[in-house]
């Protein structure tokens, strides 16, 4: 018989063979779980202005043009236009692969370690744990995640799952995308002892937070553990204020580039259908509705607008 059941704070969906073979396997949890879930998006949009680490600098959006000679169709180097091509495409130099929401793998620092294309699709959907320490954070803006903070969420809420992703609320992403916010040192982190007690002693997938870095030590030293120690990271996440602390899946996406040690990722929290916050599955998923604003290349924007 198959089941939906609540179990440490997570979604978890059990199917018997012979139910999966009436109702198509997984399609039957699609229709009694997700399909009327609630789904709420913890990712930044990527923009050429957004934060991000002077070492690296500001990416660049242009057009795409023509890269060869298309006869009367378009002649090298001509801007693809809705009017003369009945298309546009984007060209971006991104100076970095550390931008914005990301996923990294421990390649980002450790060559013998997994790169992002290396990562296995079993990191698509997992239980999802949020640790709120924003109240520290509006009184100490340089607080960092300590082991007594998740022994108190547990106390509260059931033992971390293991295999799961915890995200660390901080309130962080509400200043972004201020540079100057953003630039703020030192920012809200997680303490090498909280990561070391998430993956050593809890089990977990891996650990995301608000900021652009683990922690503001000089060394970066909770990063550079998990990194040297085969744990990927989130970093860049948004809108934890709008999901519960347990109880919610997270839906991870990321491009897989060849040898890549960073990914724009996009993570989207999947909640229980009667949770206030987020955007159910509806007809109008497609076809997507018109805009009464067509999009247009905005040049002192450098992208593309309504």
């Amino acid at each position: 018989m198959r089941h939906a059941a609540l179990l440490g704070g997570a979604i978890v969906v059990g199917c018997a063979c012979s139910a999966m073979a009436q109702d198509n396997g997984l399609w039957g949890a699609y229709d009694d779980i997700f399909k009327g879930a609630k789904y709420v998006d913890l990712t930044h949009v990527i923009t050429p202005e957004i934060p991000v680490w002077p070492g690296f600098g500001d990416s660049t959006f242009f057009p795409a043009e023509a890269g060869a000679d298309l006869g009367d169709y378009a002649a090298k180097g001509d801007i693809y236009t809705y009017e003369d091509h009945g298309f546009v495409a984007t060209s971006y130099l991104l100076k970095t692969d550390q931008l914005g929401t990301q996923l990294d793998p421990p390649a980002h620092w450790a060559a013998e370690y997994p790169t992002i294309d290396e990562l296995p699709p079993t990191y698509t959907l997992r239980p999802l744990v949020v640790i709120p320490m924003q109240d520290k954070v509006a009184e100490d803006f340089g607080y960092a995640l300590q082991v007594s903070d998740i022994e108190a969420f547990e106390a509260e809420h059931g033992t971390i799952p293991a295999g799961s992703v915890v995200f660390v609320r901080s309130d962080w992403s509400k200043g972004w995308p201020d540079k100057e916010f953003a630039a703020r040192t030192p920012f809200p982190g997680v303490g090498l002892d909280a990561l070391k007690f998430l993956h050593e002693q809890r089990h977990i997938l891996f650990h995301g937070h608000e900021p652009l870095d683990t922690d503001a030590t000089p060394t970066l030293e909770g990063e550079y553990w998990l990194m040297h120690n085969g744990y990927a990271q989130a970093e860049g996440v948004a809108n934890l204020d709008q999901v519960p602390p347990t109880g919610c899946l997270v839906s991870i996406g990321y491009p897989k580039f060849k040898g890549g040690v960073g990914g724009y990722a996009r993570y989207v929290a999947i909640c229980p259908a009667d949770w206030p916050h987020g955007v159910a599955i509806s007809d109008a998923d497609a076809p997507l509705p018109k805009s009464d604003k067509p999009l247009h290349w905005d040049a002192a924007a450098g992208m593309r607008v309504r």
